[in-house]
């Protein structure tokens, strides 16, 4: 698919590295120096997440989704405690005096990913990943009910109209409207709060922290999916969504195993890059950032899978992406993105 894994890892390598961590020695970086990391995290990890959607979307007509599940999150994890823990400060990182808050994060990604591939595996990329960012515009709200940010009536209204555009996209009450458009909106709100609780722990836990947590409750689960219907007793072979989850398993073909394995790279070091990126900015500044996976979504559903899109996706995207793109012109512009001091400063 055109994507060079030698080239991710050496991305992920050198800014994970560059990144601030808990048991880092330097002094606080200046305002005029942290202030990119952020951002720059959300769209590396947003590149990592579309590589990681088109992947499995290609892969969803084989294999069971809690067995492609299985094996990313076991190549991910892999890769974390080899190269991005050490590099973000040694396994000691690893304890947590808050791992009841891990495992709840990591059950809401779980919940998070599972409806929106099952959504991905009958709907056009495009159209999935389009609906599914309602989830910006919802952590926006959390982040000003929960973690009490302040945002103002036009980022309220900005938000308003992105969610007219996806409405525009599912068309309810509509001879067009397909169900499985609900998954990603169900996804977005396990996605949004998910985020706010990264939100609320990134003071005291690492993004390598994080990001191992959620590998491990992904691992636990679709082992024990694996386990209690990976025999396929229960796949009626008619296609479609269900038979994706409930599909038996099978060990992969040799010419999927780079896939399976560039799942787990983008995996873990989309999980890191996000969690960083959250933990050390505003929940409303990073979140309008994520929208760069629409385009992505164009681009690969085009050449992929040969999908274009319909004039009303086109539509709601112009609208989610405007809201979104409003909003992080709102937070520039009103000069409330602050510096968030690391875990270390707080402890």
């Amino acid at each position: 698919m055109g994507v060079d894994q030698r080239g991710g890892r050496e991305i992920c390598l050198s800014v994970a590295f560059s990144l601030d961590h808990p048991e880092s020695d330097r002094p606080t970086a200046p305002m005029t120096n942290r202030f990119p990391m952020g951002p720059l995290s959300a769209l590396i990890a947003t590149f990592f997440f579309s590589i990681n959607d088109v992947t499995i979307k290609f892969l969803s007509g084989d294999y069971a989704l809690h067995e492609i599940v299985l094996f990313r999150s076991a190549i991910g994890l892999t890769l974390l405690l080899l190269i991005i823990v050490p590099l973000d400060g040694g396994f000691h990182v690893l304890r947590t005096r808050r791992l009841g808050m891990h495992m709840l994060r990591g059950v809401c990604v779980v919940f998070a990913n599972t409806t929106f591939f099952l959504g991905l595996a009958v709907l056009p990329l495009a159209d999935a990943v389009a609906v599914f960012f309602v989830s910006p515009l919802i952590i926006t709200l959390f982040s000003a009910i929960f973690l009490k940010e302040k945002i103002g009536p036009r980022r309220i209204a900005a938000v308003a109209a992105g969610m007219i555009g996806v409405l525009i996209m599912i068309r309810p009450g509509g001879d067009s409207f397909n169900l499985a458009m609900l998954l990603p909106v169900v996804a977005a709100f396990a996605y949004a709060a998910l985020h706010v609780m990264t939100r609320k722990i990134g003071v005291t836990e690492s993004a390598a922290t994080m990001s191992v947590y959620i590998q491990l409750v992904f691992i636990i689960v679709s082992g024990t999916v694996g386990l209690t219907v990976g025999h396929g007793q229960f796949d009626s072979g008619s296609g479609g969504m269900f038979d994706f989850l409930l599909r038996g398993w099978f060990w992969p073909n040799t010419a999927d195993l780079p896939l399976l394995a560039l799942l787990g790279l983008a995996s873990a070091c989309g999980g890191y890059f996000i969690s960083q990126a959250y933990r050390i900015s505003e929940a409303s500044l990073i979140a309008p950032l994520e929208y760069a996976a629409m385009p992505m979504a164009v681009a690969f559903g085009v050449v992929v899978f040969d999908e274009w899109p319909q004039p009303s996706t086109w539509a709601g995207m112009v609208l989610i992406i405007g809201a979104g793109l409003f909003v992080f012109w709102r937070e520039s512009r009103t000069g409330q993105i602050e510096e968030v001091e690391s875990p270390r400063t707080r402890r």
